[in-house]
């Protein structure tokens, strides 16, 4: 748990953090790539942190990696990279800082110490946890085994690294189909997420899919009826959603996918309004880059991602902490889960 007036007091006697609407000025450039949804004044109170913390990643030859639901002053502020897990994970076994910051949750800070076990792993926030993640556990895995002799495990990436261990190999929500389709088996075993395995399961026909009982809290709460009742309320407005929501939600969307997927969507297409089915910030973060798509409609916001601030990342940096680590012989064992994924997406173009 943070002390969050001690950090605060032990931060100002460092950096100069008071709000500075000349210095806010002077990153006129970083602003520009947010300033659709976040205010001069704002801003004014976040250039500092940025300044900071930017300087700070080349004293500490240090690599942000950023999730696409992070706050968009991390997002556009700070980030080396920013992507979805599958993108985060590929980007990992690339950097060349000695020090890797993950502004994402948990899961996603022991990915990157297992595909780089030599470098330093910091997450700004311990507690960023994730509810797929709580929700499934190695003894779980060995559960679904003896209920389906021979089946393979397909593990979403969300998840600790003693179930990746304990999987066969890894997936995200933009290479689930992909993975599923090419393995060599009958029935595969899908876990944790029991939405995306059911929308999967609806793209690959030909395998018997069976599924661990766990879900999202974010992409759980969508229901299918809010999708009718809004479609009602603002017509012509384009529906997308994450694959993490229930099958009548995804099946009232006008398309589904990753959160990267989402991107290249809202991008290509361009709909004059959308309506994005997923974690708060996806919108906000890609608003600037698309000013002629107006994104309306409710949001769910994740209260584990959101625990990742400037002033933790900051702090992070400063003190070097908290450093995330896994034991090395697990991390050998998931390492061969996450690398497959890594491969098979490759091979087929993802």
């Amino acid at each position: 748990m943070f002390d969050l007036p001690s950090m605060r007091g032990s931060l100002a006697e460092h950096y100069d953090l008071a709000p500075n609407p000349d210095l806010a000025a002077e990153m006129h450039e970083t602003f520009a790539r947010m300033s659709r949804v976040v205010t001069p004044a704002d801003w004014a109170i976040h250039a500092p942190y940025v300044a900071a913390i930017n300087k700070l990643k080349k004293e500490r030859n240090a690599v942000i990696l950023a999730h696409n639901y992070m706050t968009p002053d991390i997002y556009h502020g700070i980030a080396d990279v920013v992507g979805d897990s599958l993108q985060l994970a590929i980007e990992a076994t690339k950097v060349e800082g000695d020090v890797i910051v993950q502004c994402g949750v948990h899961f996603m800070a022991e990915t990157s110490k297992i595909l780089n076990p030599s470098r330093t792993v910091l997450i700004p926030d311990m507690e960023a946890g994730c509810s797929l993640a709580d929700s499934i556990t190695a003894e779980g895995i060995a559960e679904m085994r003896a209920k389906y002799p021979g089946a393979p495990v397909v593990t979403y990436v969300n998840t600790t690294a003693e179930v990746k261990a304990a999987s066969d190999i890894c997936c995200t929500s933009s290479n689930a189909v992909q993975i599923v389709s090419q393995l060599d088996a009958d029935t595969v075993i899908m876990t944790p997420d029991k939405y995306l395995a059911q929308n999967v399961a609806k793209q690959v026909p030909g395998k018997r899919i069976v599924w661990w009982d766990g879900s999202c809290i974010v992409h759980e709460q969508y229901t299918a009826q809010d999708l009718r009742d809004f479609r009602e309320w603002n017509p012509g407005t384009r529906i997308i959603a994450h694959p993490e929501c229930p099958p009548d939600v995804v099946a009232e969307a006008d398309f589904s996918g990753s959160t990267s997927g989402i991107i290249d969507y809202v991008s290509s297409e361009k709909p004059e309004k959308a309506m994005l089915v997923t974690e708060c910030s996806m919108a906000s973060n890609i608003s600037d880059a698309l000013p002629e798509v107006e994104f309306i409609g409710p949001c769910n916001m994740c209260p584990f991602m959101k625990k990742i601030t400037l002033e933790k990342v900051l702090w992070s940096l400063h003190t070097m902490t908290e450093p995330v680590e896994v034991d090395p012989e697990i991390a050998e064992k998931a390492r061969v889960a996450v690398q497959r994924m890594i491969d098979l997406s490759a091979k087929s173009g993802r």
